[in-house]
């Protein structure tokens, strides 16, 4: 791609905006592989907390210990160097040893949600090839479903593949007594547990136990095959990270060990000013209430807090808004990465002014747009303006942010990290003029090498020059500002108009009594597509605002062919764990 002089200029500018101090470039060999990051990690900050959860806190040197059991384990099994390992957990401790642990047996992390249905799992289970899962017990009666489906005649594909299964529950890292408790009321308690059978599956603790006792064998001179350190390299693949369910059959964007250590060093040099603010006599805090097995919680909650020396505030339920505002009530905090769904919910909650918001540092947000009135009142209610960044799980997933150091919410999507190159194309790849509507290509360190083993998904989203095509439409004026329009895949075409959905959601999400919109396309006989909206009222019993109401303030406010032609009600709307709208879900 070869960019025209007005791009050229604006890499310039955006380099003018960048803090005091910011590096336009980052040192990517810097560490040689994420075990590297980890291993300094374990080193620097031995005796400090890693990650507080249900009131117990385990230290960097326990995640060491524990995760060189299990990576133990692991290599004692017949897996081979880049062998597949799922990680199906919440928010949990197991998730900060299961991670360090796959990455120094030489395997491969594939990030999974707990709360995927049977063919979800099946499908990435199946297109990975993982030949190990570690899952928490609340979604091992989702794995029972796919290895031994109801009626089914033989095995399938994924039991074949799949040697190990390692089950672990809530407690199993809070120690003895509490971790009993923990475990006897998540099984017989108000969430209960869903009964499963898993023949040959091992417990986490069990895993552990026998990785450690290899060690224990190994030290003590016996032929035991222990846990071998191996030279990760850069080029290695360090994880498969599923994307493109909302628009599609999920990929795995493969992600090397360099890909990860870049954006962690770029959003590392990016939050400085903000983190630099921190008491040097404190350790930095960070909330994970973020889901860690979204790319956003893995790189920038978990993988960046680790590198940092950051304690992770685990939060196993981010949608209980109340028992997350006790637990930040008991703590000090500095570093709060989060959605606006979350940003908003926590604003408006009665609990919000009985949190000690005075440490807080960064408020960082992106997956989805936030709203300004949610940004104003985060600010109002804990004097931390809302930094808006935007990424993708193709860009592991970091792209832009805003200065750390502002004091308001800007409303666009901030500057290029360091060493990022960014342009907006048309549909033939070429770079459209500022002010101009154009898909955003990200060029960097942290672009993903492909997707899995789909080599034509991979040169449909990859330039000749090195540029990944996000299927993301933004738009940049003539400050420099990036602002998110709408998904490419998402547009709505009307008569030969495209209709980007977000500005009409953001329309009549102001309207009174609108607490949630969607608008999606439909088919129209005379125009090709029409434009349909799914609205949540903020008031469920309310009559109004009826649909002649909403389509008359549509009216007065949108021209022609981007008014809506039919209004739907419901009670929610579906999302994804990160509060992005599923319009294919809708549509």
């Amino acid at each position: 791609m070869r960019l025209t002089q007005s791009w050229a200029a604006m890499e310039s500018l955006w380099k003018t905006q960048y803090p005091a101090g910011m590096p336009e470039q980052i040192t990517v060999d810097a560490y040689p592989s994420l075990v590297a990051v980890l291993e300094q990690s374990f080193l620097r900050h031995h005796d400090q907390p890693a990650c507080i959860f249900m009131g117990r806190a385990l230290s960097f040197g326990q995640i060491d210990t524990l995760s060189r059991d299990l990576a133990a384990y692991l290599q004692g099994l017949k897996l081979a160097r880049g062998d597949r390992v799922a990680l199906m957990l919440p928010n949990v401790p197991q998730v900060l040893v299961a991670v360090a642990a796959v990455l120094r047996a030489g395997l491969v992390v594939v990030n999974l949600s707990p709360q995927l249905s049977a063919p979800e799992l099946e499908h990435r289970l199946k297109d990975s090839g993982a030949r190990a899962i570690i899952i928490i017990d609340a979604a091992a009666a989702t794995l029972q479903a796919v290895l031994m489906p109801a009626g089914g005649t033989a095995p399938p594909a994924v039991a074949h593949a799949l040697a190990t299964t390692i089950v672990t529950a809530t407690g199993d890292l809070l120690g003895p007594l509490r971790g009993v408790i923990v475990n006897h009321w998540m099984r017989r308690g108000q969430l209960r547990v869903p009964a499963f059978e898993l023949p040959g599956s091992v417990s986490f603790t069990t895993a552990l136990s026998s990785g450690h006792q290899r060690l224990r064998a190994a030290q003590n001179g016996n032929s035991v095959r222990a846990h071998k350190a191996l030279d990760v390299q850069g080029h290695d693949i360090a994880a498969l990270q599923y994307t493109g369910g909302t628009t599609g059959t999920a990929k795995g964007a493969v992600l090397l060990h360099k890909n990860l250590v870049a954006n962690l060093l770029q959003c590392a040099a990016w939050y400085r000013p903000a983190l630099a603010q921190v008491p040097a006599d404190e350790q930095l805090v960070t909330v994970g209430a973020l889901p860690l097995h979204h790319i956003f919680g893995f790189t920038l909650v978990l993988l960046l807090s680790m590198h940092l020396g950051s304690c992770m505030l685990l939060i196993p339920n981010p949608h209980d808004t109340t028992g997350m505002l006790k637990l930040l009530a008991r703590h000090r905090f500095h570093c709060f990465p989060g959605v606006s769904t979350m940003f908003q919910a926590l604003a408006q909650h009665a609990d919000i002014d009985k949190v000690d918001w005075r440490a807080l540092r960064l408020s960082v947000a992106g997956a989805i747009a936030v709203e300004p009135a949610t940004a104003l009142l985060w600010l109002l209610k804990t004097g931390s303006p809302i930094c808006q960044g935007y990424g993708l799980s193709e860009a592991s997933p970091a792209v832009t942010c805003n200065p750390v150091d502002a004091t308001e919410f800007s409303g666009h999507l901030g500057l290029p990290l360091p060493g990022t190159d960014l342009v907006l194309v048309d549909d033939d790849g070429k770079p459209v003029p500022a002010g101009t509507p154009g898909e955003i290509a990200i060029r960097g360190p942290q672009v993903m090498a492909g997707y899995w083993q789909r080599p034509d998904d991979t040169a449909r989203v990859m330039t000749d020059s090195g540029y990944l095509r996000s299927g993301d439409m933004g738009v940049i004026d003539d400050s420099g500002a990036l602002r998110l329009v709408d998904r490419k895949k998402d547009l709505i075409f009307v008569s030969g108009f495209n209709v980007f959905p977000n500005e009409i959601e953001d329309l009549i999400v102001r309207m009174p009594g609108v607490r949630d919109c969607a608008a999606i396309s439909m088919p129209d006989a005379k125009a090709g597509e029409a434009v349909k909206v799914v609205l949540v009222k903020s008031d469920p019993d309310s009559a109004s605002p009826t649909e002649a109401e909403v389509l008359s303030y549509c009216a007065a406010h949108l021209t022609g062919y981007k008014r809506p032609k039919v209004v739907e009600f419901r009670g929610e709307l579906p999302r994804t764990p990160v509060g992005k709208v599923l319009r294919r879900a809708l549509r």
